[in-house]
């Protein structure tokens, strides 16, 4: 248990060398999503590999208001801190993590030595139009989960569409460090696997986010789900191993 601005954040390690793989699940997922994940990923690199619960989730201490991704990356940079990770870390980050990576990479762009982003949310899909369409789109699903028992995974959905429109406009106008060699993985299926229109324009953020910049490879999980950890393991575990394989 690691505190930080007066919570305590529950970080998991496994043994290993460096370079050390940092596990970030999606939203209103804890650490627990990796956990079939793990002993493979250490059995393929041998590196250690560090998964922890974000503010609200797992073990970790809640939080009231809105889903900041800022707060998320700075809980992150404490908890490395502490476990003494300052340089050749390697950042896994599925779905709404991919905001917290972006959000940790521009503040600590020394401390990674590459990113591997699964099915991420990234900047450039987050438009006007697009968070628009979300906001309508997430509405109904929103209203129902207030209506259900309150669980932490529930309060989690909730905190993120609490402020959605002004947290992922400002989210927009950030660029990822050219610094920072990324991969970047993309559903076949995406998040929206039942509305073109919105899968296509996931899509299209995949390929501008790796154009935007030197370092960037863009791979297809073919036949995926939005769920590629548990979809395509051998995959996110083939492209972990090369990015790691390149660190120094």
């Amino acid at each position: 248990m690691i505190a930080n601005n007066g919570r305590r954040l529950a970080f998991h390690v496994t043994p290993g060398h460096s370079p050390t793989l940092v596990l970030d699940a999606g939203g209103g997922e804890d650490s627990s999503y990796w956990d079939a994940l793990v002993p493979q990923l250490s059995k393929a690199t041998g590196s250690q590999i560090i998964t922890y619960d974000r503010a609200g989730l797992g073990a970790s201490d809640e939080v009231q208001g809105p889903w900041d991704p800022r707060a998320a990356a700075a809980d992150l940079q404490a908890g490395l801190r502490e476990l003494g990770v300052t340089r050749n870390a390697v950042l896994v980050s599925h779905s709404q993590a991919g905001e917290v990576a972006t959000y940790f990479a521009r503040a600590n762009p020394g401390v990674l030595s590459g990113a591997v982003l699964v099915d991420a949310n990234l900047p450039q899909f987050f438009t006007d139009s697009q968070i628009e369409r979300l906001i309508a789109l997430t509405a109904p699903q929103i209203e129902e989960l207030k209506k259900q028992p309150a669980t932490k995974a529930n309060r989690q959905l909730i905190a993120t569409a609490d402020n959605f429109g002004p947290t992922h406009q400002a989210y927009h106008l950030l660029a990822w460090p050219d610094s920072v060699p990324v991969t970047a993985i993309v559903a076949e299926k995406t998040p929206f696997d039942g509305s073109p229109e919105d899968a296509q324009h996931w899509r299209d953020a995949a390929t501008a986010f790796v154009a935007a910049g030197p370092g960037r490879t863009l791979v297809t999980a073919e036949e995926s789900s939005h769920d590629v950890p548990k979809d395509k393991p051998a995959l996110v575990i083939a492209e972990v191993e090369r990015m790691a394989a390149t660190v120094k």
